[in-house]
């Protein structure tokens, strides 16, 4: 069965937009065009779109999707195998979710009151699986399989007052950066002022600090688009590399 560009818009809930945009981009095109101009798709394309769907659920980027399915050696049925995969482990999670705000709703309905590792243990569980998601294959491949299995330990067993602490220290941190930011001096007072948080920000995951791999750190955050953009974002543009000016000058003289 043949669609038009509309019809298969309707068929599997995206927009026409989207449709065009990822012509362009040469990760889903039309099977022919008619003699009107209208892109028409047939069953192939329908498939690859719905694989496509399947890797966006996963967060996966256009330009990932886009080179895992144009790669020679791509194979859809183990993909969709590892889409189930991967869809198991996140209804694990939703599942985990729902059962902390059940225990939290028991508690504050007089029911069982419940420790404050059980309270957020759902949340931190689905931090560390969106970060894995994100970063993993980077960071793994930086500082070795040992090193983020220790700082995910870490993370998973630490406590309420820590987590709010940690989530206090990073909103701070940006605030403190924008104002950095502001005197242009990576090695001002405000700047380093900058790094030391960083580093103490880092010490509530990290098993061990060195300035050497804090600086490593903040450089894979200038050559990674998606450190870049929450950075920037959250800071204005120039935040990333700002920041790391800041902590390259702040290791460097610790040293």
């Amino acid at each position: 069965m043949e669609y038009t560009i509309q019809k298969l818009s309707r068929l599997a809930g995206v927009s026409t937009r989207t449709l065009r945009f990822y012509d362009e981009i040469g990760l889903l095109k039309p099977k022919r065009t008619s003699s009107s101009g209208y892109r028409i798709y047939g069953e192939a394309e329908v498939d690859r779109l719905q694989q496509i769907l399947f890797f966006k659920q996963l967060s996966f980027s256009l330009d990932e999707i886009k080179s895992a399915m144009d790669d020679p050696a791509y194979d859809a049925e183990r993909s969709l195998v590892a889409h189930k995969q991967a869809l198991l482990e996140k209804m694990k999670e939703i599942e985990l979710l729902i059962k902390t705000v059940d225990a939290t709703l028991d508690e504050k309905r007089g029911g069982r009151k419940m420790s404050d590792k059980e309270k957020f243990e759902g949340l931190k569980k689905e931090l560390l699986d969106e970060n894995e998601a994100r970063y993993g294959q980077e960071t793994r491949e930086k500082y070795g399989e040992k090193t983020i299995e220790a700082s995910n330990k870490k993370f998973a067993g630490m406590s309420e007052a820590d987590f709010d602490e940690m989530q206090a220290t990073a909103a701070r941190l940006q605030d403190l950066l924008t104002e950095a930011m502001a005197t242009g001096d990576a090695g001002g007072e405000p700047a380093r002022a900058v790094a030391a948080l960083h580093k103490q920000w880092l010490s509530y995951t990290w098993p061990t600090y060195s300035p050497e791999a804090h600086r490593g750190l903040a450089q894979m955050y200038v050559d990674d688009e998606r450190f870049t953009a929450y950075y920037d974002k959250a800071s204005g543009k120039g935040a990333t590399a700002f920041l790391r000016d800041a902590i390259h000058n702040y290791t460097e003289k610790a040293e």
